[in-house]
């Protein structure tokens, strides 16, 4: 019976994830403000404070993620293209000494968040807060530099997990195996950062959409992998194609988590801009 009731399940999934996933856009698209920015902005919405001095801007607008979470974004979305690209199907823990230099870019992040925190709760406190110090004055090129940092941590994470249950053939060859690898990884994050600083336009249009397009990366990635597991059909796929309802669930998911935040962010604060401080 409780395999009867399970194929009765997914053979219902077909047509009710297409179904659920045309409503959900429609609802997204219908509350979100008008435009592609207005779109893009709404997804940095459900994830970030979205503070203008904490932000970069482009054209006098500010960027749908702050500095620190746009980096995190882009770092994880380089992070899942270049192990996509390089080595696709590998699912292997990284050895302990990148391990040891990802852990140590989270505890980078974790730190200069809570300076950064401490000091924004310093500015807002009217001066109470005036008598415990500060280890250096936050700024947007450390919060961009430690969120690329913690980002690729989240890639490997996320990547690793992501193999291990959704494909057939997946190999217990380490993720960042060689030294080389992770030398070109954090060259180009290097290297994407400082593009970033530039605050050139031709630079920052194109990461306010892959940063957004990020939030739905990691998302759907996580909600697929659920989705799966809750299917009994991990580790049932050959490809991506053959994939595509429980990336189109996990993408309806993402997509269905975000606006609801946003409805409910909407309703708490009044206002479509950065987090309301006291």
């Amino acid at each position: 019976m409780k395999n009867q009731l399970l194929t009765a399940a997914q053979k219902l999934s077909n047509w009710m994830v297409p179904l659920s996933a045309i409503a959900i856009v429609a609802a997204f698209l219908s509350i979100a403000p008008a435009g592609i920015w207005g779109k893009i902005d709404a997804v940095g919405y459900a994830v970030c404070h979205q503070l203008d001095e904490r932000s970069f801007h482009v054209d006098g607008q500010r960027l749908p993620l702050c500095a620190r979470c746009s980096g995190m974004y882009l770092g994880a979305v380089l992070g899942i293209a270049y192990l996509t690209l390089t080595q696709p199907r590998r699912a292997g823990m990284p050895p302990k000494a990148v391990i040891a230099l990802l852990a140590v870019f989270g505890l980078a992040f974790a730190l200069d968040g809570g300076n950064s925190y401490l000091y924004l709760m310093k500015q807002t406190a009217g001066g109470r807060l005036d008598f415990i110090p500060n280890l250096y004055i936050p700024n947007n090129t450390l919060r961009l530099f430690t969120g690329t940092g913690v980002g690729l941590g989240l890639a490997v994470a996320v990547f690793l997990s992501f193999n291990q249950t959704m494909w057939n053939d997946w190999t217990d060859r380490p993720i960042l195996g060689a030294w080389k690898d992770v030398g070109i990884l954090i060259a180009l994050a290097v290297g994407m950062v400082l593009l970033v600083l530039t605050e050139w336009e031709v630079v920052l249009y194109p990461a306010a959409f892959l940063s957004t397009g990020g939030v739905l990366l990691l998302l759907t990635m996580v909600y697929s992998m659920l989705w799966a597991m809750l299917m009994r059909q991990d580790n049932a796929y050959p490809t991506l194609r053959a994939a595509w309802l429980p990336v189109l669930a996990g993408l309806t998911i993402a997509l269905l988590q975000i606006t609801l935040i946003d409805l409910f962010r909407l309703w708490l604060t009044g206002t479509w801009g950065g987090f309301p401080l006291p």
